[in-house]
C-alpha cells in the first residue's frame, strides 16, 4: 500500500464518501506522529544533547581548572571517556543511529585529546599540524559509521586544514588559489552527496546535509569571485569562474530534475551578490557612484522580487508530487 500524505488525504476525500471516522484514521496511520514516533525522537534528542553537554562540560572544566590539574589526570579523563565511547559503540546492542551519534562524539574528543597533548608539552606544532593529525586519525572512523553527521565534522576539518597550511605553510599561496583549491574539493564532495543516491538507491544522504555543502560551495564561489574581481588577478579568475558556472549549471539542472527550489533559490541569489559586485567595481568617482548605487538598489529590489516570485511560482507547481488524475488513478490500482 503506498504511503499517504495530508494533501493525498484530503484529494481523495473530495472524490469519495469517506466518514469524518475514517478520514480521522488514515490521518492517524499515515501523517500524524505516534506515541513510537515521539518516543523514537525524544529518545535521539536526549541522547545528542546529553553528549553534546557532556563535550562541552569537559571542555570546560579543562578550561576552568587547567592549571590545577596534573598532567596525568588530564589524559586519563580525555583518554577514559573516548575508549568508554568506543567500547559502547562496539560492545553494546544499542540502536545504529545511537551509535553513530556516540562515534561521532568520538571523533570531537579526538580533536580534545590533541588539544591537550600540545599544551601539556609545549609542542610548538602549527594549528595545521593538529588539524591534520585530526582528520587523518578521523578517517577510519567516519568511513566505518558512514554517518552524516561525521562526514560533515570531517569535511569541516579537511577545509580547516588547507586554510591552515596556506596560512602558516605555503605563505607563497595567494588568496584566490586557496579559495580556488577549496571550491572544488567542496563541489567534489556535494556532487557525490548528489549523486550516489542516484545510483545507489539504497544509500540514503539526508536533505540538511547536502543543503550545507551547497551552501558551502555557493559561499566560496562568490568570495573567490570577489576577489577575482577586487584583485584583478588575472588567470586565477578564469579558473574560479569556470568551477563556479560548472557548478551552478549543474545545480539548476539538478533543481529541475528532483524539483527543488533550495539550490535553484541560493544560486540565483548569488549571481544576484556577484552582478551587484561587478557594479560596484567599476566606480572611479563620486559622481558614478551615486548613479551606479541608484541603478544597483533597483537592479537588486526587481531581481529578489523576480526571484522570490519565481521560487513561489515552482513550490507551488512541484509540491503536487502527482496530477489529480494520475493520483486518482494509482488510487485505483491500489484498491484493486
Amino acid at each position: 500500500m503506498m504511503k499517504l500524505d495530508r494533501k493525498d488525504i484530503h484529494l481523495i476525500n473530495r472524490h469519495s464518501n469517506w466518514s469524518e471516522n475514517d478520514i480521522d484514521k488514515a490521518l492517524k496511520e499515515n501523517v500524524y506522529n505516534d506515541l513510537k514516533s515521539w518516543v523514537k525522537f525524544l529518545k535521539i534528542l536526549f541522547i545528542t544533547l546529553g553528549l553534546s553537554f557532556t563535550l562541552l562540560g569537559l571542555i570546560f572544566f579543562f578550561v576552568y581548572n587547567w592549571n590545577n590539574l596534573d598532567k596525568f589526570i588530564k589524559f586519563v579523563l580525555v583518554e577514559a571517556l573516548l575508549i568508554t565511547s568506543i567500547s559502547v559503540v562496539l560492545f553494546t546492542k544499542i540502536n545504529e543511529t545511537t551509535k553513530n551519534i556516540i562515534l561521532t562524539a568520538a571523533i570531537l574528543l579526538i580533536g580534545v585529546s590533541f588539544a591537550i597533548f600540545g599544551q601539556v608539552y609545549q609542542t610548538g606544532a602549527d594549528t595545521y599540524d593538529f588539524f591534520l593529525a585530526w582528520t587523518i586519525f578521523a578517517t577510519l572512523w567516519v568511513v566505518v559509521s558512514n554517518f552524516a553527521s561525521s562526514w560533515l565534522i570531517y569535511i569541516i576539518l579537511i577545509n580547516a586544514t588547507l586554510f591552515l597550511y596556506a596560512e602558516q605553510v605555503a605563505d607563497n599561496l595567494s588568496q584566490i588559489l586557496l579559495v580556488t583549491l577549496l571550491l572544488a574539493i567542496n563541489f567534489v564532495f556535494v556532487s557525490a552527496s548528489l549523486l550516489i543516491p542516484i545510483f545507489k538507491k539504497d544509500i540514503k544522504i539526508p536533505i540538511w546535509f547536502t543543503n550545507i555543502l551547497a551552501l558551502i560551495v555557493v559561499s566560496l564561489s562568490v568570495t573567490g569571485v570577489f576577489l577575482g574581481l577586487f584583485t584583478r588577478s588575472g588567470e586565477s579568475i578564469n579558473i574560479i569562474i569556470l568551477i563556479t558556472i560548472l557548478s551552478y549549471g549543474l545545480g539548476v539542472k539538478y533543481s529541475l530534475n528532483e524539483k527543488r527550489t533550495f539550490y535553484i533559490g541560493i544560486i540565483f541569489f548569488a549571481l544576484i551578490i556577484i552582478i551587484s559586485a561587478s557594479f560596484v567595481r567599476g566606480i572611479d568617482n563620486i559622481g558614478d557612484a551615486i548613479i551606479v548605487f541608484l541603478i544597483l538598489s533597483v537592479f537588486i529590489i526587481v531581481s529578489i522580487t523576480v526571484l522570490i516570485r519565481a521560487l513561489i511560482k515552482l513550490q507551488k507547481k512541484w509540491s503536487p508530487k502527482t496530477s489529480e488524475n494520475d493520483f486518482m488513478e494509482e488510487v485505483k490500482k491500489e484498491l484493486k
